[in-house]
């Protein structure tokens, strides 16, 4: 059996085959630079392109201090506010509209009528004689009752008032029903009767 060439083989494999290892190898190190390299430079975004300053080359001069010759204090002028754009309306104050003239016054309203007053009293002319009352007559009172009567335009009472009593109730009762029996002449206004008072003192005596 024919020994193998040592020059041909190595741990059993052949010349050509480690080649092809040995070249793979080679490419993976060269990826593997190539790929740090392009992160490692993406880190550095944040410098300064130097290239792109020195490559201007342009030379600003210092601004101009201030005028001071305007002042002899050496302040500084306040810039002045520009002045309104021509766009902008200016607000102006206006004056308040003026207020409204009150309606003229109502003209004062006319005074309540006042109560018609007669011309004349009513007058009696028909007057019976009250009755004495026989327990007051028995009693011997005696007195002067006053009274009001309201007479009606036809002459018969409506309304009789004590306006002072006689002391004697008797009496007072006896006079109010002989004054609501007179007839009495109305009082007039214009000529024409109306309504009207009188008062009409009656006297009880026993003499």
């Amino acid at each position: 059996m024919p020994k193998p060439d040592r020059r041909t083989t190595f741990l059993g494999l052949a010349l050509r085959a480690w080649l092809y290892v040995a070249i793979a190898m080679l490419l993976g190190v060269a990826l593997f630079v190539l790929i740090w390299a392009r992160q490692r430079g993406s880190d550095d975004f944040y410098r300064p392109d130097a290239a792109r300053q020195d490559a201007t080359g342009q030379a600003f001069e210092p601004l101009p201090g201030p005028d001071t010759s305007a002042s002899g204090d050496g302040s500084v002028p306040m810039p002045q506010e520009p002045a309104e754009e021509a766009g902008n309306a200016r607000i102006e104050e206006s004056a308040p509209p003026p207020s409204p003239a009150p309606p003229p016054s109502a003209a004062p309203a006319p005074p309540p009528p006042t109560p018609a007053v007669a011309e004349s009293s009513p007058v009696p002319i028909s007057s019976p004689p009250p009755v004495y009352p026989r327990a007051a007559l028995r009693r011997g009172e005696s007195g002067e009752a006053l009274l009001r009567v309201h007479v009606g335009p036809d002459g018969v009472p409506y309304a009789v008032d004590l306006v002072r009593g006689s002391g004697s109730r008797l009496l007072d009762r006896a006079a109010t029903d002989a004054v609501r029996k007179w007839r009495f002449r109305p009082a007039l206004r214009d000529g024409q009767p109306v309504d009207g008072s009188v008062q009409v003192p009656i006297s009880f005596s026993t003499r």
